[in-house]
């Protein structure tokens, strides 16, 4: 039997050599460009250059290496075509039987300091792509592995049936295709970041590149699968580091994105307690340990088992508070020394630490500048809500003026209803929010909720509301608790009804301008 020969051409060499040797004594001749070459050369394993098989030698400082027919052809050339031998051996082309090949680093590149786009752009690859593709192309003729992680089974098939069998040759086609697709959707969505504004302009085609960070327990439910996806693009804040107990699962997921875009939207020290995806209790104040106090004392009963996050390092005094309470995740920048010993010993408490985020220069939405949606078997793709009161000409409608505390509290009303379910009601006090309605298809529903679910300690509060009344009757129940000043955006053909019923209850009301839905 002739020898096999394998091409290898790697930017990650990690394993390659043990590789490397174990097919060599398996009798496979080994195919390599100059660097990989090298390598095995120097650790005593025979190599020809890949210039002995193309007759070329390697140009333009790299650029053009492997792209040239006596490579390709061995690679394309399917072994089950008369056809495709015979015209591979009129024109002296050796077939090939493993590519292995991994990428320039692209993405660790794009994501140093003061890097250049002249330095990003040597890290686009041509070649190992091509070799890729093409192996995964012809994959009933050719292994391809662009995985160093698949190495040692793949030596233990080769050395128990003598070659690499059909189902693996089309899974590891498959990992080749989804590499390369993602390596290019690093690269389009960066550069289109940097030369295009991507995504805020929209272009006719998008490409998103994601990587696998976590296998999931379960999805919403437990008969559903789910894992989490990170994207490859570089810039992306990394959320995941870790927890303790049992596995993250596709709601706790859901729950840390809902309260960390709401807790970094707010100033520090801030708390967020989140449960099925819903604001349940917010603070702002001066200690992690306060904060805590104050968000849970807003809603006790839907705090339980609820995801929290801070904005804020989470030190030993709020973990001795955080212990007394069963709690799934916590989120926040990180955890001091003494804070891990004392929650260590909760049974199945996850942490995940997303470090400083406005000091990173990321956006305090987190992640990426727009959200994905699937819709009607397509995608949803918009622009993230950044906006805060800051940002709004916010304008007194009423005839009493609102005072300086109630307009801070709506302005840190208005704040947390951009992370509540709409229609969103927020009522809130002294910055602590007092009591939160949301996902209901009416408004006065959720204003009646929160009503409900603040009691006693709505009296006094401000209200926000994320979007304008339809009818003034959101404004008589607000009142009716005690409610002292609303702000909502206007923009109701009613909104006179609602000013006038607001004034006649001696309330102060401010329009915002700026709707902030939530679906």
């Amino acid at each position: 039997m002739a020898s096999r020969r394998a091409i290898m051409s790697v930017a990650n060499k990690d394993g390659l050599v043990d590789f490397a040797r174990a097919l060599v004594t398996m009798g496979w001749e080994i195919v390599s460009t100059g660097g990989t070459a090298r390598l095995l050369r120097t650790q005593g394993i025979e190599a020809k250059e890949i210039s002995e098989i193309t007759g070329f030698p390697e140009i333009l400082g790299g650029r053009v290496k492997t792209l040239h027919p006596m490579v390709h052809g061995g690679i394309l050339a399917r072994s089950n075509s008369p056809e495709d031998m015979e015209q591979a051996q009129s024109l002296g082309i050796t077939p090939v039987d493993m590519v292995v090949c991994n990428l320039y680093p692209f993405v660790e590149t794009a994501s140093r300091p003061f890097v250049t786009i002249d330095d990003i752009i040597e890290e686009v690859d041509i070649g190992g792509v091509t070799l890729l593709r093409a192996s995964a192309k012809n994959w009933e003729s050719v292994t391809v592995i662009c995985n160093p992680a698949r190495y040692d089974a793949i030596i233990q098939e080769i050395g128990a049936n003598g070659d690499v069998g059909p189902d693996t040759r089309r899974d590891l086609a498959l990992e080749a295709f989804n590499h390369t697709a993602a390596y290019d959707s690093a690269i389009a969505s960066y550069l289109g970041g940097k030369w295009q504004g991507w995504p805020l302009n929209f272009p006719e085609e998008i490409a998103f590149g994601y990587k696998k960070a976590l296998s999931l327990r379960y999805g919403e439910n437990p008969h559903q699968k789910a894992a989490f996806y990170e994207p490859v693009t570089p810039g992306a804040a990394k959320f995941l580091s870790g927890g303790r107990g049992k596995g993250l699962s596709y709601n706790n997921i859901n729950d840390a994105d809902t309260a960390c875009r709401a807790v970094w939207d707010l100033p520090s020290p801030a708390c967020v307690i989140v449960k099925h995806a819903t604001p349940c209790g917010v603070a702002i104040g001066t200690s992690a340990a306060e904060v805590y106090q104050k968000a849970l004392a807003a809603d006790p009963i839907s705090a339980f088992g609820g995801v929290i996050a801070f904005n804020c390092q989470v030190d030993a005094p709020c973990a001795k508070d955080l212990k007394g309470l069963f709690v799934e995740v916590l989120v926040a920048p990180g955890f001091s020394p003494e804070a891990m010993d004392i929650l260590s010993s909760k049974k199945n408490l996850r942490f995940i630490t997303t470090g400083n985020l406005r000091e990173a220069g990321e956006s305090a939405t987190h992640t990426q500048p727009y959200t994905v949606r699937p819709a009607l078997g397509g995608l949803l793709v918009q622009s993230q809500d950044t906006q805060l009161p800051e940002d709004e000409d916010w304008r007194v409608v009423s005839r009493r003026m609102p005072t300086a505390e109630e307009m801070r509290d709506m302005q840190f009303a208005m704040t947390v209803c951009k992370h509540v379910k709409s229609n969103a009601i927020v009522f809130a006090k002294d910055g602590v929010t007092t009591g939160i309605g949301g996902g209901q298809p009416n408004r006065v529903d959720c204003v009646r909720i929160a009503v409900e679910r603040g009691k006693d300690a709505v009296k006094g509060s401000v209200m926000a509301s994320d979007a304008f009344f339809p009818f003034p009757d959101s404004v008589e129940v607000a009142a009716a608790a005690g409610i002292t000043a609303i702000v909502h955006p206007g923009g109701s053909r009613n909104d006179d009804e609602s000013l006038a019923a607001a004034d006649a209850h001696g309330m102060a009301m401010v329009q915002s301008g700026a709707r902030h839905f939530r679906h």
